[in-house]
């Protein structure tokens, strides 16, 4: 996990505009921690005022890690474009773990969490705290 948080930068790929949604949460769990997110969605400009890259690929280099909130089918394919892009560290949160994707980073030399571990427990996440 130490190495997660290291990065400068983080992507947070199925970042929702739905405040609900645990894609949403994490993001504003960077920010509400001081830390430069950058959500990733196709069908989206900007979630919480910040522009979205559409795809992993589209993510600035200062990105290294990745929080995964996806179905595990999609958290595939979003490994593997984040194998192509150089992350070093990809975070599954509860629910898009899937063996296949946690075997690829593991293959790949990748940096997974994928056990379960939920960030907005790890930073601590707060509903209404400046936000």
């Amino acid at each position: 996990m130490e190495k997660f948080f290291d990065s400068p930068a983080f992507g947070v790929v199925g970042a929702s505009t739905v405040r609900e949604k645990y894609g949403n949460k994490v993001l504003r769990c960077y920010l509400q921690h001081g830390r430069k997110a950058v959500p990733v969605n196709p069908r989206e400009k900007q979630i919480e005022g910040i522009p979205c890259a559409a795809s992993v690929d589209a993510l600035p280099a200062e990105v290294k890690s990745l929080s995964v909130i996806t179905p595990p089918k999609v958290t595939e394919e979003v490994v593997e474009a984040a194998i192509k892009k150089g992350i070093r560290n990809v975070w599954m949160q509860p629910g898009a773990e899937s063996a296949k994707a946690i075997a690829r980073c593991e293959q790949a030399g990748v940096n997974v969490i994928g056990d379960g571990s939920c960030v907005l427990v790890v930073l601590g996440f707060h509903e209404h705290a400046g936000d």
